[in-house]
């Protein structure tokens, strides 16, 4: 089943009750936390309030946000992450996978970047939590064969969010491959970031794209971010629109 959900990076700026409040407000299920505002990595007693929040409002956690890159960060840092999420209830915890391009990486650099992932998703699943990578330029998913790749060296959780310019038929392709569980939604027109759409703009794209990873039947996460001007009333309305798709599926 398809969850609608909110990345809390959509709205860094607010405080994490305003955040629990709009998804809660929009009839979200889930929201992604960041951990680079709203848990931060190490501050257990935030990470187990708004996780707290959160069940009071009906909302389930999806996955902790970090922002920790293997092969670059200090590895001593990955326990505050992994602890953290546990703190919040997170079934899965988002890393980088490293931070440079498949094509600029060399050899060595992608070997450390793949043996840390591994540590990573060693010292999780002891914990009975996954890890995903961001599925992003300058990292080593910034291409659908860098990022098989990876899948198939470490056992992570996949990830995918359209890129700038995005082609749907491109996209359709590597939804396909990656099959991920959780999908950051929103539209952009040819400027990219700073050219915001309504989510509604790209029905050619999400539709399509949310019939397919529907046909399988698993849980899956589909967040809103990026919405124009950051604002809570363009946040209602592409929650409202993801909403209605996902029940014309049904």
């Amino acid at each position: 089943m398809i969850t609608a959900g909110l990345a809390s990076v959509t709205f860094r700026g607010r405080p994490v009750e305003q955040v629990v409040g709009l998804a809660a407000d929009a009839g979200l299920g889930v929201v992604e936390w960041a951990g680079d505002g709203h848990v931060p990595p190490g501050d257990l007693a935030n990470a187990a309030r708004v996780a707290r929040w959160c069940r009071e409002e009906g909302l389930a956690v999806g996955t902790y946000g970090s922002y920790y890159k293997p092969g670059d960060s200090d590895p001593a840092d990955f326990a505050a992450v992994l602890d953290t999420a546990d703190a919040l209830g997170a079934p899965r915890v988002r890393v980088w996978a490293g931070v440079r391009g498949s094509a600029e990486t060399r050899p060595a650099e992608r070997a450390a970047v793949v043996d840390d992932l591994r540590r990573c998703a060693d010292l999780a699943a002891a914990r009975g939590v996954a890890v995903t990578a961001e599925h992003h330029v300058a990292s080593l998913t910034d291409r659908l064969d860098s990022a098989l790749r990876l899948l198939a060296e470490v056992d992570l959780v996949a990830h995918w969010q359209p890129r700038e310019q995005p082609d749907v038929r491109e996209c359709l392709a590597e939804v396909t491959a990656l099959r991920p569980r959780a999908v950051h939604a929103f539209s952009w027109g040819p400027d990219g970031f700073t050219d915001r759409l309504p989510l509604h703009a790209r029905a050619d794209l999400w539709r399509p794209l949310l019939a397919l990873l529907a046909e399988d039947g698993r849980d899956r996460d589909v967040l809103l971010e990026f919405v124009p001007d950051d604002s809570p009333e363009a946040f209602r309305r592409d929650a409202a629109t993801l909403l209605s798709w996902l029940e014309d599926l049904r």
